[in-house]
């Protein structure tokens, strides 16, 4: 194991001995979802040594340990990126961390462009499959054994199951889902229309700036992956007014109340 991952867990330790089944990441339009959880400890990043810290406005830095129904779960309020600053392996050490600390299933969630021509500004999409574009592979370097083979395989790195029981529960819920496949770029420029363009011939429906190098890593790891993106805009080319972070916050604040319900009906479920 990691050997910084082996120090963080022995502090976490003399915290909680708290084991989680589900780690969900919270993106955009998540950040009050914690608010469901039966809190039994918290513990935030700045806390952990040599753990990053996020800087993006509407992200906060900690860990949420509790449950929700009867599912233990480890909440990650507020992710780290790429274009922070941090290198790859700072940006994963997050999801290698929640593996360690026992969780089997990875739940990502995040804010997205839209390009499929179905999406609208609130859209909430399953993601179906991925595309790194431009960004580091994080099993680059050494590998470990302990943790997966060198040469992983990633022809379905969300898990078919999940993806079961998030459509189902969409439906019972009557929530409007859409699906489509993700691609990581390194930000944090929103893209050129001739960027989008180009990513949706190579077959992407959302762009967005996380999430692919995590999902690399946990199935690298062995877990189970799923995931869902709020589409925040649509993208460059497509929208008629100018990105802006600040467009991505107010559209994950409108549509908070609908994710937040689907990813806690289903993690119940898992």
């Amino acid at each position: 194991m990691n050997q910084q991952v082996v120090q963080l867990m022995e502090y976490i330790r003399t915290k909680t001995d708290f084991v989680p089944k589900v780690a969900l990441v919270l993106g955009s339009g998540l950040g009050n979802f914690a608010d469901h959880i039966q809190v039994e400890c918290e513990i935030s990043y700045s806390e952990l040594d040599g753990f990053p810290v996020s800087t993006v406005p509407g992200h906060a830095g900690k860990f949420i340990f509790g449950y929700l129904g009867d599912v233990p779960i480890v909440c990650m309020k507020g992710r780290v990126h790429y274009y922070e600053g941090y290198t790859i392996d700072q940006v994963v050490l997050p999801a290698r961390l929640m593996h360690a600390m026992g969780a089997e299933i990875l739940f990502l969630t995040n804010a997205a462009g839209g390009i499929k021509h179905t999406y609208h500004a609130g859209s909430l999409a399953l993601i179906t499959d991925h595309i790194s574009c431009f960004v580091p592979n994080p099993l680059i370097g050494p590998n470990d054994p302990d943790e997966g083979v060198r040469f992983p395989d990633m022809s379905h790195v969300y898990d078919k199951e999940l993806q079961k029981i998030i459509r189902k529960t969409a439906s019972d819920l009557s929530i409007d889902l859409d699906e489509g496949v993700y691609c990581q770029l390194t930000g944090p420029s929103f893209e050129s229309p001739a960027e989008i363009r180009f990513l949706r011939t190579i077959g992407a429906d959302l762009v967005g700036m996380s999430t692919v190098v995590e999902a690399i890593t946990a199935v690298h790891m062995g877990m189970r992956v799923c995931g869902i993106s709020l589409v925040s805009n649509l993208a460059a080319g497509i929208s008629p007014v100018a990105l802006s972070h600040e467009e991505v916050q107010e559209s994950g604040d409108a549509a908070a109340p609908m994710f937040t319900k689907l990813v806690k009906e289903s993690i119940v479920q898992f």
